[in-house]
């Protein structure tokens, strides 16, 4: 089974359902509200585990309620969180996750022990033996560090830097890496910013579909047509869905569509996590 390190965030999100978000000094009713374990890195490693990946997740959490049950839950989806440290000086970070009625979704964080983890707390022989490492939104110099280590272990890195990309300091790792996962909005700014011939672009075009540019060579997919219910966390189901894929030993254009698809399927759903076997991959595709 391939072995993917997922570094990055794990959260508490409490998620707030709205018809529409409020205007200034105005009230809107919540729908309803639900709270769990979030965190992009979490999330992506939650769908890997689904995807028949062994995922190990590098984060960081407070010694609080909230942190020893997002650690419960990924660790009963098949997650190995025994690299995820523990601060006892902080509290589990946690996301206030707004969602209007289009599917749109707003985010308010609260300062916690997210960054908590270094470079450091990933052993060399837990590096050395995985066959991919994923970075998501952390501390830049971690993730420098981090994708440096991977290189020098010749293990293939991604990383997606997430809406802070512009004001992070991400540089460094962001040329430093074999795979950049980008939004529209996050593409324009780090083409404009950063030097990325030597780097495998993978954009999201949300429900234009995706493509990837890698120097001269393009490919593309369209999407698939949905009804949008929630978009948070499409865009770590995609990151799953495309390194699954590609682990697997799929093409570009087969990477694309599994990773449409796992997008779909979680745009298709309330929250950021829901279930990306391949089975349900392969029911939808339509194969």
């Amino acid at each position: 089974m391939p072995r993917v390190i997922c570094a990055g965030h794990l959260n508490w999100d409490v998620t707030l359902r709205v018809p529409a978000l409020p205007d200034p000094d105005g009230e809107v009713s919540v729908d309803s509200r639900r709270a769990g374990g979030g965190g992009s890195a979490a999330n992506v490693a939650n769908g890997l585990a689904d995807l028949d990946v062994a995922p190990v997740l590098l984060g960081s959490v407070g010694d609080d309620e909230h942190g020893r049950i997002a650690r419960a839950e990924l660790d009963d989806r098949g997650v190995d969180v025994s690299n995820v440290v523990v601060d006892s000086d902080l509290e589990t970070t946690t996301k206030y996750i707004v969602v209007e009625s289009s599917g749109e979704v707003m985010v308010l964080g609260c300062a916690g022990a997210n960054e908590a983890f270094t470079a450091a707390d990933l052993p060399d022989e837990s590096l050395a033996s995985a066959d991919h490492l994923h970075m998501t939104s952390q501390d830049p110099e971690t993730a420098a560090r981090l994708a440096e280590r991977a290189r020098r272990q010749g293990v293939p890195v991604s990383f997606d830097p997430g809406r802070r990309i512009d004001d992070r300091g991400y540089g460094p790792a962001i040329t430093s890496v074999e795979y950049l996962f980008l939004n529209d909005r996050e593409a324009a700014l780090a083409l404009d910013a950063f030097d990325l011939s030597e780097q495998t672009l993978v954009l999201k075009h949300g429900p234009k579909g995706a493509e990837i540019r890698d120097g001269t060579r393009r490919a593309a997919h369209p999407g698939y047509p949905i009804d949008v219910v929630d978009t948070t966390g499409a865009g770590d189901a995609f990151a799953a869905g495309f390194i699954a894929a590609r682990v697997g030993g799929a093409d570009d254009e087969r990477a694309l569509s599994v990773a449409n698809a796992c997008g779909a399927l979680a745009s298709k759903a309330p929250g950021a996590r829901t279930s990306l076997t391949w089975d349900d991959v392969r029911t939808f595709i339509g194969e």
